[in-house]
């Protein structure tokens, strides 16, 4: 992890925690994945052949899937601000 993407990672954190410390909550990982996600596709729109890399990504969506589901189930008010906030389509 480079000194870019460990800033970038605080600064998600800091955009979506729900308290000081807060790294933990289903806003922050949803929003973590979430970037990392579109990293890697734009990442893999020059290297088209990196598969190591897209099986590593595959593993990742349905963890970000569970975590929405989760959300939803708990508090469907926190679910629509998450999906507005990081621009989801669902």
């Amino acid at each position: 992890m480079t000194d870019d993407t460990s800033e970038r990672k605080k600064q998600v954190i800091a955009e979506h925690a729900t308290g000081n410390n807060d790294s933990g909550s289903p806003e922050v990982q949803i929003a973590i994945l979430s970037e990392r996600i579109s990293n890697l596709t734009e990442h893999f729109k020059t290297h088209v052949k990196d598969n190591h890399s897209r099986r590593g990504m595959i593993s990742w969506c349905p963890s970000a899937r569970g975590l929405l589901d989760y959300v939803k189930a708990k508090d469907a008010k926190r679910y629509e601000a998450i999906i507005s906030k990081l621009g989801l389509r669902r």
